[in-house]
């Protein structure tokens, strides 16, 4: 969400920001995945195709791949009571208690020099009561442009960051790099923030962590996913290289236009009809990666109390005829850029969204200690 890129120069990551994230058509052997851990959910729904459904699966087949893809439905995760001040563990005990199951995923945001996971992040990825996987969303400077961090202008900071990840945090991570870059692109020469500009970066700081040992991140490229941004010519550019991601990741949001989860993962605009909808796209684009929804969120709508209600029974009805997407990550809170995405503003709501949580698809199989 574009209001984090701003406001977490502001705001310490710390108190527990984090995006709904949130992580998309063919299983396991699409997504290049070798099984390692075996897992005991429910039979989950597979589909043949973009919008049509599949038959059950039985829970035996169920596992979790090298690079965290589930074979079976897909990871379910939140970033809880973001922009409220409460720290990460309050906030997400708060949120698995509403929504009555423990979250697989939590996405928390970083910046600059800071140092993750934290502690406090480390005890939500170990908790007793249940694991959790970490999806840290980093933004390496906001002083340096992609082009001085591409030549190395930070690299004692990455260093400094793989020595502390390798001292005290072996389990495998989802992390992203400077997410939704689109509308921070310029395009104008030496600007240093080319689509180029920012490919380079991305691959830079992951290639360096690797090289100081740091192999359990599993790389995210997390796009905004929006028509007028997707539409430019520079858009293809953005990409790093199949190399250093591992998945794909969106950030959409239900806004006035859409009515319908196809609409929230297909946006089109009538202005850029070259362009097909972000699930489509990546489906073309990316045959083998697992999506991943790494922000999703439903704004109220003052008009339309139920909207939300309706809406995530549509997104239960219709997620496994995407069975690409292998994680789907909520954004949740009172104070989002253009409204309120939180799930529980109405019982309606609540309980769809409660039910959309503990539905047999989202229960993906164990997640793996290492």
């Amino acid at each position: 969400m574009r209001r984090i890129n701003a406001d977490l120069k502001t705001i310490s990551v710390k108190i527990g920001v984090g995006g709904a994230g949130f992580a998309l058509v063919l299983g396991l052997g699409a997504c290049g995945q070798t099984p390692v851990v075996s897992g005991s959910p429910a039979g989950h729904v597979a589909a043949g195709g973009d919008g049509s459904p599949g038959a059950h699966r039985p829970a035996s087949a169920c596992e979790v791949g090298a690079k965290l893809v589930p074979s079976c439905g897909a990871w379910w995760g939140v970033a809880p009571e973001v922009f409220t001040g409460r720290r990460p563990g309050r906030a997400l005990k708060g949120a698995e208690r509403r929504m009555g199951r423990p979250a697989d995923i939590m996405h928390v945001y970083h910046r600059g020099p800071e140092l993750f996971p934290t502690a406090e992040e480390r005890g939500i990825a170990r908790s007793p009561g249940g694991r959790r996987l970490l999806l840290i969303n980093w933004k390496p400077s906001f002083d340096h442009t992609w082009a001085q961090i591409a030549g190395g202008a930070l690299d004692r900071r990455i260093d400094r960051l793989a020595d502390h990840i390798l001292g005290g945090f072996p389990e495998r991570f989802f992390l992203t790099v400077h997410h939704e870059p689109e509308n921070d692109v310029r395009e104008s020469p030496g600007s240093g923030m080319t689509a180029e500009d920012y490919a380079a970066m991305f691959r830079h700081v992951v290639l360096r962590l690797r090289s100081r040992g740091v192999h359990n991140a599993v790389t995210v490229m997390t796009y905004m996913g929006a028509p007028n941004w997707s539409a430019q010519p520079w858009f293809e550019r953005l990409y790093p290289g199949d190399d250093v991601v591992d998945w794909v990741a969106m950030d959409p949001y239900a806004d006035d236009r859409v009515q319908t989860f196809d609409g929230l993962v297909n946006k089109t605009r009538a202005q850029f009809a070259g362009w097909p909808g972000f699930y489509r796209w990546a489906r073309a684009r990316f045959p083998e990666k697992p999506l991943m929804v790494a922000e999703w969120g439903v704004f109220e709508r003052r008009d339309r109390p139920g909207f939300k209600e309706s809406f995530f029974a549509d997104v239960r009805r219709r997620l496994p005829r995407y069975p690409q997407i292998k994680a789907l990550v909520y954004f949740d809170s009172p104070r989002a850029p253009r409204g309120d995405t939180r799930f529980d503003t109405t019982p309606g709501g609540l309980k769809t969204f409660g039910d959309l949580a503990r539905d047999p698809y989202l229960r993906a199989p164990a997640i793996p200690e290492k």
